[in-house]
């Protein structure tokens, strides 16, 4: 874990699904069907919402059990099918834009670090009116070879870069043991989103544990 220091976080890197946004709903109703479809067996409800915050293909590996030639097929399936109808059956979590806005004008730069796909990340923040809150929106690439949280954060950083923003000093907040890992890999410190999809024991490594998005500000602004 990188030393604790006084200097103000210059950036706050903020996961999407389970941190942003209440996403479960529109992601595990669409991979039911996409199972079905496939004539695959459907987790249970309470496995489904694992998938949430993973890359996608992970999870149709690691929690649905299938092979390399049927997650390509339960992906192409998924997608299409998410973007029609799953991608918007979703809402902001209460309070989120309220506490974005405020570390926002206390000085920290806010960048959305996603492990889904970047175009849809970007069509659902402005579906939901939060686009503008945001300098960078980085995400999976399309053909999910950029899809892991530590290559989705390489690119926000590079897009902050060409952005001309410090990022000498960010902070990730998320969920899943993904956002934790993965921002490890950097060297970058995260506070815990105890909202979202992840288990208790998923903040283990997190500097901090916000249950409430009301509680981020002091937690990001103070450190």
């Amino acid at each position: 874990m990188p030393e604790e220091t006084t200097a103000p976080f210059t950036v706050a890197l903020v996961d999407l699904d389970g941190t942003i946004m209440d996403s479960a709903p529109g992601i595990t109703s669409t991979l039911t069907r996409t199972l079905e479809r496939m004539g695959l067996p459907v987790p249970p409800p309470s496995r489904l919402v694992e998938f949430v915050g993973p890359p996608i293909l992970d999870g149709l590996r690691d929690l649905a059990g299938l092979d390399p030639e049927q997650s390509q097929t339960a992906l192409r399936l998924y997608r299409t099918e998410y973007r029609e109808t799953g991608a918007f059956d979703a809402q902001p979590y209460p309070g989120i834009r309220e506490a974005l806005e405020t570390i926002r004008a206390a000085g920290p730069t806010l960048a959305v670090a996603t492990s889904k796909p970047e175009q849809q990340a970007k069509r659902i923040l402005a579906h939901f009116g939060l686009d503008d809150l945001f300098t960078v929106i980085a995400g999976a690439s399309e053909d999910e070879t950029r899809s892991e949280k530590a290559d989705v954060i390489t690119w926000a950083l590079c897009l902050l870069a060409e952005a001309g923003v410090d990022a000498s000093r960010p902070v990730m907040i998320g969920d899943r043991i993904h956002d934790v890992e993965g921002a490890a890999v950097h060297g970058i410190p995260v506070v815990f989103a105890a909202w979202g999809y992840g288990d208790p024991a998923e903040a283990a490594g997190s500097i901090a544990v916000a249950s409430s998005p009301a509680e981020l500000p002091e937690i990001v602004t103070t450190r």
